[in-house]
């Protein structure tokens, strides 16, 4: 085996609350390293979400999920505008169908204002109906501060943000073996040996493995399985903003909700259904169908003719099944050097940052961390050619005629854009990596027509064999060879 690898601080984990610790390290000179067991970031539970900012009422007070949740809400917008990532502060309606439902608003109204959330207003069936017209329900809480983004594009800028300011990122990097030295931790993955004063486990639906791993047997994660539909980009004209039913008691989510999405889509869902697998993202026929007929109850004019795809998403919840609920996030430092976060569920994105500023607190109290005053915080996206006005993109086809190609016809994406998506900063060269940050595939055609010209762009002008060419990694190859 190679010498070790030396870093001050290594994070295993790359969604968004790990790449949110590398970030947030970033600012100083210590060196910081992340492994990443998939071929990207975002590739779990972050990637794989509503797409929602939440404001914090549901959330128990006192709870570090509540207190971090506020926190997130209120400096996601700037953070969004510094990371150049699609936000909107749309505001949310929670709908009662019935006295116990306005019951739960009730208390869910009274715990927000205890969190510190702030606007949330009950509505009546009236007040609800001038609102939104086309939902259904006898009445509702208003909460103002919720919002929307990208969050597997957050995701990638955190984490393009932090390798700009010299944290270096390891994929298809397994951890296999951990164990305690003098004056910190080994680590062994993907045949190299890493050398840590400190170990983030960030590891989210696998955070428990790494857990004991290091010594820690304490932890059990429960994955619970929630699916998705995608809609058409049908928002604008349905639904400006997210509804959602009033929760009910032990559930293992929040209930099947419709949500627009940044990119103008409508997504129905998610179920809440505990598996045994934390990798098993399957869509199953009979939660599909029951998804759409809850959906319908809240906006009766939905057809199914509007559905484009759908996805699953798994969350890493400490609560048992038959219990449902939440617990409180776990982030604390279980062994000299070792912090580990864990049940890092929903509100988990909205409260990734603040939650990186505490792990940053708990090193800091081990170790100095000097202020790099090289850091730069800002980092600039790929343009978005579609949503640009005319004088705009004349002026990028003139830098660069490739912005005056058209390689997906469903969302407008360019071969200039696709290009920038390749070679991003982390290296990804994933079909699934250039989708996200270019948004290409994901229109009502889902690829049909500019997958192949992807990778006849991957193989002709960036030099993989066609065998090379896989999804999102490992074990999902599209092509065995050429046939002429």
């Amino acid at each position: 085996m190679e010498q070790d690898l030396e870093y001050d601080v290594l994070i295993i984990g790359a969604g968004a609350v790990g790449c949110a610790v590398a970030r947030a390290l970033s600012r100083y000179t210590a060196r910081v390293a992340v492994l990443e067991q998939e071929a990207d970031v975002a590739a779990g539970t972050s990637g794989r979400n509503s797409a929602v900012v939440h404001a914090g009422f549901n959330n128990r007070p006192g709870s570090r999920m509540a207190k971090l949740c506020v926190a997130g809400n209120q400096g996601f917008e700037a953070l969004c505008n510094d990371l150049d990532v699609p936000y909107q502060k749309t505001g949310k309606l929670l709908v009662g169908f019935d006295e116990q439902d306005m019951a739960t608003l009730r208390r869910l109204k009274a715990q927000g204002d205890t969190n510190g959330c702030r606007g949330l207003a009950m509505l009546t069936q009236a007040e609800l109906h001038a609102k939104l017209p086309q939902v259904g329900g006898i009445g509702a809480m208003h909460s103002p501060e919720t919002g929307i983004f990208d969050p597997f594009l957050y995701t990638v800028a955190l984490a393009e943000n932090a390798a700009a300011n010299g944290v270096s990122f390891f994929f298809r990097a397994p951890v296999t073996q951990i164990r305690a030295i003098p004056g910190g931790w080994q680590v062994t993955a993907v045949g190299k040996r890493f050398t840590t004063r400190y170990l983030v486990n960030s590891a989210g639906l696998f955070s428990a493995q790494v857990a004991k791993l290091a010594g820690v047997g304490d932890y059990r994660i429960y994955p619970c399985r929630g699916e998705y539909f995608i809609l058409d980009q049908i928002a604008r004209d349905v639904l400006p903003l997210p509804v959602y039913p009033a929760p009910k008691q032990g559930a293992g989510g929040l209930g099947v909700h419709l949500t627009p999405t940044v990119h103008g889509n409508l997504l129905i869902g998610p179920s809440a259904e505990y598996i045994d697998a934390p990798a098993d993202t399957a869509s199953t026929q009979p939660v599909l169908d029951e998804l759409f007929r809850q959906a319908q109850r809240l906006l009766p004019g939905l057809e199914r003719r509007q559905i484009i795809g759908a996805y699953a998403g798994i969350r890493p919840k400490q609560a048992p099944p038959g219990e449902g609920g939440y617990w409180d996030f776990v982030l604390r430092e279980d062994r000299p050097g070792l912090i580990d976060l864990v049940g890092i569920e929903s509100p988990g994105l909205t409260a990734s940052a603040p939650l990186a500023e505490e792990v940053v607190a708990l090193i800091g109290q081990g170790m100095d961390l000097t202020p790099d005053p090289t850091y730069d915080g800002h980092r600039e996206g790929i343009p978005r050619f579609r949503d640009l006005p005319p004088e705009e993109r004349e002026r990028l086809i003139e830098q660069d005629p490739d912005f005056g190609e058209v390689i997906c016809r469903c969302q407008t994406v360019t071969k200039a854009e696709l290009r920038r998506a390749i070679k991003n900063p982390l290296g990804v060269k994933t079909i699934a990596g250039i989708k996200y940050r270019a948004w290409a595939t994901t229109g009502r055609c889902q690829g049909g027509y500019c997958l192949p010209r992807i990778a006849q762009l991957l193989t002709e002008d960036y030099g993989l064999a066609p065998e090379d060419v896989t999804y999102r990694g490992d074990g999902s190859n599209l092509f065995v060879g050429r046939v002429k």
